[in-house]
């Protein structure tokens, strides 16, 4: 058995790791017998990605299906993910700035920005869609939302970012190792916040031009279906 093992200060362990890859394909096939074995934290950093990775997606997934079934309108379902590239982006962007890797705090602080972003597009389009069945047009009630949400929303996410300072610039020892969370958390909800008050009313605007202000529901006790009897619109009366 022959051990190969080097020094990699300085570099991060994601590209040590593509390098030896990459070293291990340039000799070629090993002869017969011989096998090659990367060990230490590199398989340990690959799985863990790969299943926040699935739990991100999994995720994304079933808050989609939750709206749909809240909303009762896939398209609606679709208009709140939107601010998740937007999210993704902010975060890349971030990253590149700030010369930090894509590593396990990174991903962690994408994930959450993810969350706080989703919530408040929730927001919003929940009081726009509540406007448009009222009778207001679409664009008009995209507007309104956005006016009526821009203080929570705002607030939101200005105590989030604010919060995530301190760990975003490293004070204190040992604080290099969670500051990636916080710089991810910062530019993932700096660009959700612009996307969700200027971007998503628009695009809510364009889904919705066309749409009905009936209800999907089947249900003959929801007061909104078409199919509701007397009584219970009585009782909502």
């Amino acid at each position: 058995m022959i051990t190969i093992s080097a020094n990699i200060v300085g570099e991060d362990l994601g590209r040590v790791a593509n390098r030896i890859d990459k070293a291990i394909q340039n000799v070629g096939t090993p002869p017969r017998g011989v096998t090659v074995r990367v060990r230490g934290q590199i398989t340990p950093m690959r799985e863990t990605l790969t299943n926040l990775s699935i739990g991100l997606g999994l995720a994304i997934l079933v808050i989609f299906l939750l709206l749909a079934a809240n909303f009762q309108s896939m398209r609606l379902s679709l208009v709140v993910l939107s601010t998740v590239p937007a999210v993704i982006s902010g975060v890349i962007v971030m990253l590149l700035i700030t010369g930090t890797t894509l590593n396990i705090q990174s991903f962690m602080g994408a994930i959450m920005a993810i969350g706080v972003a989703v919530a408040n597009a929730i927001l919003l389009v929940t009081f726009a869609e509540q406007s448009r069945r009222g009778g207001t047009a679409a664009t008009e009630a995209a507007i309104h939302g956005a006016q009526s949400r821009m203080r929570p929303i705002l607030m939101t996410s200005m105590a989030m970012i604010v919060g995530m300072l301190p760990m975003a610039l490293a004070f204190g020892t040992g604080a290099e190792q969670t500051a990636p969370l916080g710089r991810a958390v910062i530019g993932g909800l700096l660009f959700a916040t612009f996307t969700s008050l200027l971007i998503l009313p628009s695009t809510f605007s364009l889904v919705q031009q066309r749409a009905g202000t009936h209800s999907p529901s089947l249900d003959p006790e929801d007061p909104e279906s078409r199919y509701a009897d007397e009584s219970s619109r009585g009782g909502e009366r």
